[in-house]
């Protein structure tokens, strides 16, 4: 922010009281919360995030300080639920994304599932080397694998696919009514509406490292903790040590 833009104090101070007036609003909400999913507690909660980003700002461009705080902003959470409260319909749009770890290890058994298929099928050899991808066609043993297993089945048993786990999410969406057959399906996450979101769970290493990072930190402070302490007993030890070499003098 350039110095002609700095805000003045009057601005902070206003932010700071909208902060205030967003925890009171807040925290009403919470003491009238109707149920766990309360649309009037998520909206209230998005305010004082909002209310919270703004004074910080504005804090941080007019003193060069920051808050002890720390809300989510309101692009991590869901929008109020706004959806029917007795849905006709539901979509579950679930994207899992996936690692090729060991190319040979799919190949080997893409060409188990086609080899398989020919004995049911008697397909000649041919044509099962062509399905296979026997020439180191990957997408093609993928193809084989993934019409033939269940997506829920291949999560499972990634690992034996020669496949690593990367992020996944799944969101359950609420709906008046079932869609038209063939509408959606061009591009099935574009139509949904974020208000009509009933649940959403994401997985992710994000999550794991964030959580490895913490376990960390303790360890490390367990640790300085116990060398502190370990120079404290040294500390007592050699001035104990002086009284009794008098004392045997």
């Amino acid at each position: 922010m350039s110095d002609a833009a700095q805000p003045t104090a009057a601005d902070v101070r206003a932010a700071a009281e909208a902060v205030k007036a967003a925890l009171d609003r807040h925290l009403a909400a919470v003491e009238r919360r109707s149920g766990e999913d309360d649309p009037a507690v998520y909206e209230a909660f998005n305010e004082l995030a909002v209310a919270a980003e703004e004074y910080d700002e504005l804090l941080y461009d007019r003193y060069d300080e920051v808050t002890p705080f720390e809300i989510p902003g309101g692009e991590d959470t869901l929008p109020p639920y706004t959806g029917p409260e007795e849905p006709n319909a539901l979509s579950v749009l679930i994207r899992r994304d996936y690692a090729v770890a060991e190319p040979q290890r799919l190949l080997a058994q893409a060409g188990r599932v086609a080899e398989l298929d020919a004995g049911r099928d008697g397909a000649p050899d041919e044509e099962l080397r062509s399905e296979t991808g026997a020439a180191g066609s990957v997408h093609a043993a993928l193809g084989v694998l993934f019409g033939e297993f269940e997506p829920d089945e291949i999560a499972s048993r990634h690992k034996e696919f020669g496949l690593e786990e990367g992020d996944s999410t799944l969101w359950v969406t609420a709906a008046d009514e079932p869609s038209e057959p063939g509408e959606w399906l061009e591009t099935p996450f574009d139509t949904v509406d974020p208000q009509r979101v009933v649940c959403r769970f994401d997985v992710s290493a994000v999550f794991d490292d964030d959580l490895e990072d913490d376990l960390d930190d303790d360890m490390a402070e367990e640790v300085e903790e116990v060398d502190d302490a370990s120079d404290a007993d040294e500390a007592l030890t050699d001035g104990a040590a002086e009284p009794l070499e008098e004392a045997d003098r």
